[in-house]
Formats: structure tokens, C-alpha cells, sequence
């Protein structure tokens, strides 16, 4: 098989298994393009709020579920989803999880190439949300969770990936209150061109008088300064 039809190859693969899970909002006559820019339009996301039984004391929020987030649950969740929209279960009283439809995705490309379809290493999504959280006289506790996928692209290898991803609390003027980065990572293999992550993380933040743990929102993104990105 010459250089060419290699590239046209994966090239296909990608597109094909990146359509087979997008969301509902997209025609199926959609194009590579398209799925690079709107492979994130929608995101399922668990909730739940949890009491004194996971944090050691304090009062749960309110909330009709008490599933536990974990990374079982969350890579589970990603596995199975099919890209639609929606929520599994409902809690009040918690900060939402929010990620924006540019940011719940990362595309990696050669160097010099940013943007060339032909030149995608590997794009990473993240499909999943979770939360649970205590509240302790003004300060409030939130365990939260996400998981995703990763796409080898035409120019991917086999081997690790590693996705930065930065996470930060934001109060109901937008503006910080509370910050987080961590790293996911997965396998993927030209053979078996997708793998999943999941991460489950802990970070907390007072309350002035007055205001409610629901008025915040816990931001995850992509980090968009990894370099080669798109």
C-alpha cells in the first residue's frame, strides 16, 4: 500500500468511527469538517449530591439521586454513550458542570499543520460530566468527574496520549474563585484507533453570606495552549 492511500485510509477510519458516535444534531451527509468543529455539540452528564457518608460530616445538598461519581461509573458512561444530549439523573443544590462546546475537544496535529485534516494525529472529546457535593457552613465540597474518548487521527501512532485539561470555579459574575489542572491519558493502536479516560478530582470554595452553591459552575476545558493544537 503506497504513502497516499494509507493516509486516505485513516483519514476514512477517523471520520467514520468519529460519525458513528456524534450527536443527534448532525446530518449524516456531515463531512470530516464537520465533525472536527461540532463533534462536541451536546453532553450527557450525571449528577448527583451526596451527605456526610462520603466527606466525613457536613449537609448534603438536596437531590433526588445518590449515585456516587467514580471513575468506573464515568468511563462506563463513555463507553456507552451515544452522543445525546440530556441528563441521567437530577441533583439541586450543587455547582453545575459545565464545558463548552469548543472546549470539551482538543484536535493534535503535525507540526506546522494545524488545521489540515490530513495532518490530525489525534483529537480528544470529553462526553461525560459528573458532580456530587457537601456543603459545610460556607464552604462547599464538590467531587466531580468527566470522562471521554480519543481519536487516532491519519497521523497517529500507537501508544500513550496524555490530555492536559485546566478546571476552575466560577461564580455567578464569571469570575474565579477556585482553580484545578490535571492530566488524562489512555492506549490507543492503528488497529484500535479509540480509547477512553475518566478522572474523578475533589476542590472546594467559600460562599459569600447570602449566595447559594448553585449559583456556580464548575468550568472543565481542554487545556487550548498544549502545543500542535487545533
Amino acid at each position: 500500500m503506497n504513502s497516499s492511500t494509507h493516509k486516505l485510509r485513516l483519514a476514512t477510519m477517523f471520520y467514520d468511527r468519529s460519525r458513528a458516535a456524534l450527536p443527534r444534531c448532525l446530518t449524516a451527509g456531515a463531512v470530516l469538517v464537520t465533525v472536527l468543529s461540532v463533534g462536541g455539540c451536546g453532553l450527557n452528564s450525571l449528577t448527583s449530591g451526596l451527605g456526610s457518608s462520603m466527606f466525613g460530616g457536613g449537609q448534603s445538598a438536596d437531590a433526588t439521586s445518590a449515585t456516587k461519581v467514580s471513575e468506573e461509573q464515568l468511563l462506563s458512561a463513555a463507553k456507552a454513550g451515544d452522543g445525546s444530549t440530556g441528563s441521567l439523573e437530577t441533583a439541586t443544590g450543587c455547582p453545575k458542570v459545565i464545558t463548552g462546546t469548543r472546549d470539551n475537544n482538543l484536535t493534535i496535529y503535525e507540526p506546522g499543520r494545524v488545521g489540515d485534516g490530513l495532518a490530525i494525529v489525534h483529537r480528544g472529546e470529553i462526553t461525560k460530566t459528573a458532580r456530587e457535593c457537601v456543603i459545610q457552613g460556607n464552604k462547599v465540597i464538590v467531587k466531580y468527574g468527566f470522562s471521554g474518548r480519543v481519536l487516532l487521527g491519519p497521523r497517529g501512532k500507537s501508544g500513550p496520549i496524555v490530555f492536559p485539561v485546566s478546571v476552575f470555579v466560577a461564580d455567578a459574575k464569571r469570575e474565579k474563585v477556585a482553580t484545578d489542572t490535571l492530566k488524562v491519558d489512555t492506549n490507543v493502536a492503528i488497529e484500535n484507533p479509540i480509547g477512553y479516560f475518566s478522572a474523578v478530582r475533589i476542590i472546594s470554595f467559600d460562599i459569600p453570606e447570602g449566595a447559594r452553591a448553585g449559583e456556580f459552575e464548575v468550568n472543565v476545558s481542554f487545556d487550548r495552549t498544549t502545543p500542535n493544537s487545533g
